[in-house]
């Protein structure tokens, strides 16, 4: 068993009360998770402050507590570290707790605000096929080789994390990717990490509510890269405004990909169709089966990641060419009578809603309506609901809002704060229905033969979350259903 003196290490510690040669059964953030021997790490959250549970973490018998803050009084018998930034620290000592499985992998991460899970997820898929034994963590599910571990964060908090990567270490895993997102860069869940590259894919309105201004999201991206060593490598994307930003004070290599200028990583489409995407890169053309630009720039970051690692060109494009996405990215099905297509795609963003719409007008074959089904989410940046509403009337023949995980507030509130946003050619052409079911149902009952119909903002959720319950619920078994029924 290890002890508290074997864990510290790169831990800022500013004070010691106590021995620190105790040992150590585990350790936890969480003081309902607290036994005999727990290490209970005392983190200030958004909601909760984990220096109110110290005593009650001692009373389930933690041996210490790390803290930011002192207690005026200090328990007999308990050893106490203080240190300035505990998540910081949760981070360091969860990875030398679990032997520090990063250093036993190649670890890729990606960030951005668009993209991650494809990327992360391709990725996966790529290095499985090329013969390696890979991990995966991302919004959709984590996997280790072939087995589905469920995914309750986009990036688990640090010990859930480093668990999961010693897990990976365990079973051989040569190639681990991960997604990073903004809230766990912030929050240190990926300090102590050892990365061998990192990519960027884009950054737009998103997160606000926990960020409160863009400068501090963009801030939060780039702190990733940053932080890499100079072994590592980054990828940018030089389409975006803040590509070349992310990477301005990185000791990694940097590289970059784009659609529009010289880089590293250069592509171009020759066709977007909805039988899939065909393009170059670096001046070799390719069929894909993933669609739209969005998946062309997706496909030229993996491509990046791929050759910074070593791989060959050619082989990589072959196994690249025959790859399906991830679940609940533009995934889609076509009804049986009436060839209806729905697409389920989890694009909760005003940016990817307008990015997914505009490639399906892109694939249209001209007289096909677009019905667009959309909500916003409860307890999120609220500004972004009329944007929203507006992009799925400007780019839909007929738009459908609805609830989409409402959370504590009440639905008609969030619906009334779209139609805010709309302009009169909007209003005419939208209608609100909060029950996503019925939403759904509706969108179906008006389209005509070959019609599209878009079901954004859930993707692989399968779930409502209505007043703290996680209520079931799968748009595209949902959509499946609504063909059978209306015979359509």
């Amino acid at each position: 068993m290890k002890k508290l003196q074997d864990i510290l290490y790169k831990v800022r510690m500013q004070s010691v009360n106590g021995a620190t040669d105790i040992p150590v059964k585990d350790i936890q953030i969480d003081s309902r998770k607290v036994s005999t021997g727990s290490v209970f790490i005392a983190i200030k959250g958004e909601k909760v402050d984990g220096h109110d549970y110290i005593d009650k973490a001692i009373g389930l018998g933690s041996s210490a507590i790390v803290c930011e803050v002192m207690p005026s009084f200090l328990a007999e018998g308990i050893t106490y570290i203080q240190s300035a930034n505990t998540s910081e620290a949760a981070g360091y000592m969860a990875h030398n707790f679990y032997d520090e499985p990063s250093l036993k992998f190649r670890l890729v991460g990606v960030t951005g605000t668009n993209g991650k899970t494809t990327i992360a997820t391709v990725l996966f898929k790529l290095f499985s096929e090329l013969g390696y034994r890979c991990g995966l963590v991302s919004t959709v599910e984590n996997k280790i080789v072939d087995k589905i571990i469920p995914a309750t964060h986009t990036t688990p908090d640090a010990i859930s994390l480093n668990a999961l990567l010693n897990q990976m270490a365990e079973e051989n895993c040569s190639h681990v990717f991960m997604e990073c997102s903004s809230h766990a860069i912030e929050q240190n869940r990926i300090a102590g990490l050892s990365f061998a590259g990192a990519l960027f894919s884009n950054i737009t309105h998103d997160h606000l509510d926990y960020h409160k201004t863009f400068e501090a999201y963009i801030k939060a991206k780039k702190k990733f890269f940053d932080g890499l060593g100079s072994d590592a490598f980054a990828i940018s994307n030089l389409d975006d405004k803040r590509g070349t930003v992310m990477l301005q004070n990185t000791a990694a290599k940097k590289y970059y990909y784009s659609l529009k200028t010289i880089a590293e990583y250069k592509g171009k489409i020759l066709e977007n169709a909805l039988s899939g995407l065909v393009m170059t890169v670096n001046d070799k053309e390719v069929h894909f089966r993933l669609i739209g630009e969005f998946n062309a720039y997706n496909l030229l970051a993996v491509y990046g990641a791929a050759m910074c690692l070593g791989e060959h060109s050619e082989e990589v494009l072959r196994i690249l060419s025959m790859l399906s996405g991830a679940e609940g990215r533009f995934d889609y099905i076509i009804s049986n009578t009436h060839n209806i297509i729905g697409i389920v795609d989890y694009a909760h963003t005003p940016d990817a809603l307008e990015n997914v719409l505009a490639t399906i007008k892109k694939l249209k074959k001209g007289y096909e309506q677009v019905i667009t089904v959309v909500g916003c989410g409860g307890e999120r940046d609220k500004t972004k609901r009329p944007v929203m509403a507006q992009i799925a009337c400007d780019y839909s023949d007929r738009a459908i809002f609805t609830s989409d995980n409402p959370r504590s507030e009440d639905p008609a509130e969030i619906l009334r704060d779209m139609e805010a946003g709309l302009n009169s050619a909007a209003r005419r052409k939208s209608l609100s229905i909060a029950d996503r079911r019925e939403a759904i149902k509706t969108a179906v009952s008006i389209a005509n033969k070959e019609d599209i119909i878009l079901l954004a903002g859930k993707g692989h959720e399968k779930y409502q979350i209505i007043n703290g319950a996680y209520i079931d619920f799968d748009d595209k078994e949902t959509l499946k259903q609504m063909f059978d029924l209306l015979e359509k």
